[in-house]
C-alpha cells in the first residue's frame, strides 16, 4: 500500500457525472427523446443539468478522505470545468468514458440513464475492490475514517429496514384511487424508493433496506459475481436509455447481497444533511448549512437539484461550499 493510507486495502471513489448543458450532449440526447417537449421540462432536465457542484464533491473527498486512492469521474465524452487545463493539479482524479465501461455492450450506448450507467461502474478499468460511490451533488462535511465505510473489509450500509409499498395499506388505497381517477400511478414511474424495492423483491426479501442520499460503500466483487451468475440482470437495467419503472439501484443490489451473505455492518444513522427544495427564504438555508457545519455527526451533505435553485440562493450556497471545502 501507498504510505498516504492507513489501511491494508485500496479504496477508490466513483462519481457518475453529466453536463446536460453541453450542446453536443443535448443534440445526442435529442435524437433519442420521443417526446421533444420533455427537453424543456424542469423535472426531466434536473437529471442532467448541473452548476459545477462536482468540483466541490471532488475537493471534499480530497480534503476529508485522504485514504482514497483514485477518484474516477465517469462521463460521456465530457470533462468538468474545474479540470479543464488543470488536470495536473488533481493526480488522483481520472476521467472514465462510457465507452470503457460499455465495452461489449456498445448497442446500449449512448445512454442518458444514470441507473444504467451505475450498473456498469464495476467495469471501470483498474477499479479497486472497495468502492465509495458518490452522486455529484454529495459532499463530505468533515474528516472521515475508513471504518465509516468499511469495517474489517466489509461495507458499512447506512439504511433502515422498511416495508414494501405493496404492504402498506394506505399506499395501496392511494394507488387505487389514483388509478380510478385515470392518473399515472407510481408503478408507472421510476422512483428512488421503488428502484430499491424492485431488487429487494427480486432477491426474496420481506422488507428492504431504505437508503438515502449518502455515499455508498460497495465491494466490486459482490456486483461482479452476481452479474456473472445472472447476466440477464445487466441487460434488464442497461437496455433503457432513460429511466424506467422496473429498473433497480445498483447500490441496493450490492447492499442486499451483502445482507444475504452476512458480510456487512448496518448503521441506522444516515449522518446526512439534506436540502432539496429551494423555495424557503435565504435565511433558512443559511441556518441549515450552519447547523450541518456545527454538528459533528453530520458527515455528508446532499444538495439535490441545485440547478433549480434561485440565483441569489445558489450564489450563496456555492460561495459557502467554496469557503467550507
Amino acid at each position: 500500500m501507498k504510505q498516504h493510507t492507513n489501511v491494508d486495502f485500496e479504496i477508490d471513489a466513483v462519481i457518475a457525472w453529466v453536463d446536460g448543458n453541453d450542446e453536443a450532449h443535448l443534440n445526442k440526447m435529442t435524437h433519442y427523446v420521443e417526446d421533444k417537449s420533455k427537453l424543456g421540462n424542469q423535472q426531466f432536465r434536473t437529471r442532467f443539468d448541473q452548476v459545477n457542484e462536482i468540483e466541490f464533491s471532488v475537493k471534499s473527498i480530497l480534503k476529508y478522505a485522504p485514504f482514497v486512492r483514485n477518484i474516477f469521474i465517469v462521463t460521456d465524452g465530457q470533462t468538468p470545468l474545474f479540470l479543464k487545463n488543470h488536470r495536473e493539479e488533481y493526480p488522483k482524479v481520472k476521467i472514465v468514458d462510457h465507452k470503457e465501461i460499455f465495452k461489449g455492450f456498445e448497442s446500449y450506448a449512448p445512454t442518458f440513464n444514470s441507473v444504467s450507467i451505475e450498473t456498469m461502474l464495476y467495469r471501470i478499468p483498474n477499479l479497486a475492490e472497495h468502492i465509495i460511490y458518490f452522486n455529484d451533488d454529495v459532499f463530505l462535511m468533515r474528516k472521515i475514517k475508513v471504518n465509516d465505510f468499511f469495517s474489517n473489509g466489509f461495507p458499512v450500509l447506512r439504511g433502515k429496514f422498511k416495508s414494501f409499498d405493496s404492504g402498506i395499506w394506505y399506499k395501496v388505497i392511494h394507488q387505487k384511487i389514483v388509478k380510478l381517477l385515470g392518473k399515472t400511478t407510481k408503478d408507472k414511474k421510476y422512483g428512488y424508493k421503488k428502484a430499491q424495492q424492485n431488487i429487494a423483491v427480486k432477491l426474496g426479501f420481506r422488507k428492504y433496506l431504505r437508503l438515502d442520499h449518502t455515499p455508498a460503500a460497495i465491494r466490486k466483487s459482490t456486483v461482479k459475481n452476481y452479474f456473472e451468475e445472472h447476466p440477464e440482470m445487466i441487460i434488464h437495467n442497461i437496455k433503457h436509455r432513460f429511466r424506467e419503472p422496473s429498473q433497480y439501484m445498483i447500490q441496493s443490489l450490492a447492499n442486499h447481497l451483502e445482507i444475504q451473505n452476512k458480510t456487512c455492518v448496518i448503521k441506522n444513522d444516515y449522518q446526512l444533511g439534506y436540502l432539496q427544495s429551494y423555495k424557503k427564504p435565504l435565511l433558512w438555508y443559511k441556518l441549515k448549512l450552519k447547523n450541518f457545519q456545527k454538528d459533528p455527526n453530520t458527515l455528508f451533505l446532499c444538495l439535490q437539484s441545485l440547478d433549480q435553485c434561485p440565483k441569489h440562493k445558489l450564489n450563496y450556497i456555492l460561495n459557502w461550499l467554496k469557503k467550507y471545502i
